[in-house]
């Protein structure tokens, strides 16, 4: 198949956003389609540009920037987003291309207008990949009320879903969301689950054993760390378990929080606490080898259910998980009945530190924590299995169109034939 797959997130960036659609890319290479993925660039000084990586054309159009800015200038730079990549694609290469699916990636919920041109001009079936949903989750967090601005974006996220055919949420929680989408004759809802593709492998630029944590058990969160997650609870748990000279706390990453928890972790002396920036997303396999238990933290305040891309590569890893989430998240039954960890529901610091202190002791009495976690990994959350999801829906609607064609020209040969000579 040819498929157009949109985002606002790719390498060289290194979000989990753009990890998963690296990975999902490769995979949808390797199974034999050819792939284009379509992205916003602010730094380009034409309108487009084209390259290969690892066998996907990545084609970046020019666009305004939606990146490190301020919350209204992104909001409106997103907004005109899907316009400009619109008229700009038409200016590239690739503008007559005839697609057999289109492929687009949420966040950012913008994208719409964008991936509608390209079914349209194609004739071709939509599938919507939803990794959170906004603005309800903003809600949630009490970071806003349900006025007009959250009427925009609600607006926005739902025209969004009317373009599509196909919408994969990443948990089963998030299916009672759509409800009323799913009445429209000719839409799918399907749980699409996080993805993650081989581990690189290349080693790691954080050596532990060279750091004031060597020698202890370490609890490793490598990732965002931002409002959405809650880390403050993360470094509670640090300073609860200070008095224990076997175990150390190891925060990799970046985010809107990662400089205040960094700054107060030195203020409180916790010298158990280790604070590095990010790093290469092919560098975590080897760090997290180096390190005992995965940390998960999602903000409590959370209504909507959400398995963030560190839990997968915590399991592809093999290292068992300790998890602060929102009560009611499917993560934490998944937890629970295949039995990669401990979680907490109830947000409070005494139950995460008796968590913590159980699995510090199950670590060494349960040799088949390693084999649970790659086992659950491998069963549910490969990139091979999230393209052949993906390709199956948009497949489905391919055969039809080609039946639908066959038939048209099989009646028109057979009008031909009934069609007496003079």
């Amino acid at each position: 198949m040819r498929i157009a797959l949109i985002a606002d997130t790719f390498p060289p960036f290194r979000t989990s956003g753009a990890v998963q659609l690296r990975d999902l890319s490769r995979e949808l290479v390797r199974q034999g389609h050819e792939l284009t993925v379509l992205l916003p660039s602010a730094e380009l000084k034409q309108a487009w540009s084209l390259e290969t990586m690892d066998g996907v054309e990545v084609l970046r159009l020019a666009a305004p920037r939606i990146k490190d800015i301020s919350y209204l200038r992104r909001t409106i730079g997103e907004f005109l987003m899907p316009f400009a990549m619109k008229r700009n694609f038409r200016k590239s290469p690739l503008a007559n291309v005839k697609w057999d699916g289109v492929v687009w990636y949420a966040p950012s919920i913008f994208h719409g207008p964008f991936a509608k041109a390209l079914k349209r001009a194609s004739e071709c079936k939509g599938y919507l990949i939803i990794r959170d949903i906004f603005p309800e989750w903003a809600v949630d967090m009490g970071l806003m009320g349900r006025g007009l601005p959250y009427r925009f974006f609600d607006m926005v996220a739902r025209y969004q879903y009317s373009v599509a055919d196909t919408i994969g949420v990443q948990t089963p929680g998030n299916l009672t969301y759509f409800k009323d989408w799913t009445t429209r004759p000719g839409r799918s809802l399907e749980v699409l689950q996080n993805w993650l593709g081989p581990a690189a492998g290349i080693g790691c630029s954080i050596n532990v054993s060279k750091t004031s944590l060597h020698g202890r058990k370490v609890f490793v969160y490598a990732g965002n760390m931002g409002i959405a997650q809650g880390m403050d609870i993360l470094l509670d748990l640090a300073a609860r378990l200070r008095s224990r000279s076997d175990v150390g706390f190891l925060f990799v990453g970046r985010g809107s929080d990662a400089k205040r928890l960094a700054a107060e972790s030195v203020a409180r002396g916790l010298d158990n606490v280790l604070f590095r920036d990010e790093i290469h997303p092919d560098e975590i396999p080897d760090l997290y080898a180096q390190c005992h238990v995965g940390l998960v933290a999602l903000d409590c305040r959370h209504k909507s259910h959400n398995i963030p891309g560190k839990f997968l590569t915590y399991m592809q890893s093999g290292l068992p998980v300790l998890a602060n989430i929102n009560r009611g998240n499917d993560l934490a039954e998944l937890i629970r009945s295949e039995e990669v960890g401990a979680v907490s529901e109830d947000n409070s610091l005494d139950t995460l530190a008796e968590l913590a202190e159980d699995l510090i002791a199950r670590l060494d009495s349960d040799a088949a924590f390693k084999s649970r976690c790659k086992a659950l990994f491998s069963r549910q959350f490969s990139a091979e299995a999230a393209a052949q999801q993906v390709v199956a829906a948009l497949g489905v609607h391919q055969k039809e169109t080609q039946r639908q064609s066959a038939s048209a020209a099989k009646s028109n040969e057979e009008s031909k034939l009934s069609i007496p000579r003079v």
